[in-house]
């Protein structure tokens, strides 16, 4: 038993803040949390699919997320690699047996096949399948196409339309560019492309439905050259950005450093653990003081990924020893609402969209 208060702030030191005792924070423009449908609805679904982009919108996802590559002919097609061996059936097409290639990616050997040695007609005859397959059902394997950035647009424009006759907010459009600095050593950049595209689909101004995300830096700049669309500075736990080889993501991180990305960028996308750490159990720790340190900068907030099945969520919010089992995705949402986090990127909307909604009152 704890006598004394003395003892009881001692304890409470030592055994540490955790989320849960977190007060909630606001966001900075005081606005819910929006939901960003990490590639569709990829845990539904197959990722970067129209179907589970048009599943994402009918779950309430406020904005979703494309990875962009690029074709031999200078398409923009959504996968979350221009390496596509894990996401598509290229492997089983023998007319493509000599494309496989090795590659050096951001510094790193890749094997396998790259949407940069495909045509857009050639690549529309490969079919999509699930990414993680010890984790989800693989029941529409072969059945989806790879989508081009303008048919992701074009379903959006058919959306909207919709929603602005009932009076409805937009869905929004979040796109990354995929090493953008690999494809303009290629010849292949993604800037042109990716603006023009945006534009002909009426995306203009600070106040467009849409974010354009990187892991980069240059890139972002270079966008901020030439567009006033938002910006979003992604961020991971550990390394740095492929084209700033002496810059780290945790020096980015620094009050000093959020104030250098709000020269060129609207917000960050961290890593969660960057916002809310693990202990060594598993468990959520102390939230850090990222989000308080960006609102300063005038950043907006969108850590990733959230997903619900067991192995990847913290130890309190698993629902079981199976890795393939769904756990508590909506506690682990809960803890990273309360730091004041300005949205979210989620493989689930169903799960993300209704948290959201419950913790803000809507």
């Amino acid at each position: 038993m704890i006598r004394s208060l003395a003892a009881l702030l001692a304890f409470m030191l030592f055994a540490g803040c955790t989320a849960d005792t977190v007060t909630a924070q606001p966001t900075l423009d005081g606005q819910p949390p929006i939901v960003i449908a990490h590639r569709g609805a990829s845990g539904e679904r197959p990722e970067h699919t129209l179907a589970g982009y048009k599943l994402a919108i009918e779950l309430g996802a406020d904005y979703i997320e494309p990875d962009l590559v690029l074709t031999k002919d200078g398409v923009l097609v959504a996968r979350h690699e221009n390496e596509i061996s894990e996401t598509t059936d290229v492997a089983a097409h023998p007319e493509f047996a000599g494309r496989k290639a090795t590659k050096t990616i951001d510094g790193q050997k890749v094997t396998g096949w790259f949407t940069e040695d495909f045509t857009l007609a050639e690549l529309k005859t490969l079919r999509a399948r699930e990414r993680l397959p010890k984790l989800r059902s693989t029941e529409y394997d072969g059945q989806f196409e790879i989508p081009t950035f303008e048919e992701i647009l074009t379903l959006l424009a058919e959306v909207n339309a919709e929603r602005k006759e009932g009076r409805k907010k937009p869905v929004g459009v979040y796109p990354e560019t995929k090493h953008p600095s690999y494809f303009v050593s290629i010849g292949l950049p993604h800037e042109a492309p990716l603006l023009s595209m945006l534009d002909r689909f009426g995306y203009r101004g600070r106040t467009a439905p849409v974010f354009i995300q990187s892991f980069e830096v240059g890139n972002l700049m270079d966008l901020r050259a030439k567009s006033d669309l938002p910006l979003i500075q992604l961020m991971d736990a550990e390394g740095g950005p492929a084209d700033r080889p002496g810059t780290s993501y945790a020096t980015m991180a620094s009050p000093a450093g959020l104030k250098m990305i709000a020269a060129y960028a609207d917000g960050i996308g961290p890593n969660k653990a960057m916002v809310i750490p693990r202990g060594a159990l598993g468990r959520l720790g102390k939230p850090t003081d990222l989000v308080r340190d960006a609102h300063a900068a005038r950043l907006k907030v969108h850590p990733w990924t959230f997903r619900r099945e067991n192995y990847f969520l913290p130890l309190d919010d698993k629902g079981g020893v199976n890795p393939a089992g769904h756990g508590d995705l909506a506690g682990e949402i809960t803890a990273y609402l309360k730091t004041g986090i300005d949205g979210l990127f989620s493989d689930n909307p169903r799960e993300a969209v209704a948290t959201v909604r419950k913790e803000s009152g809507q």
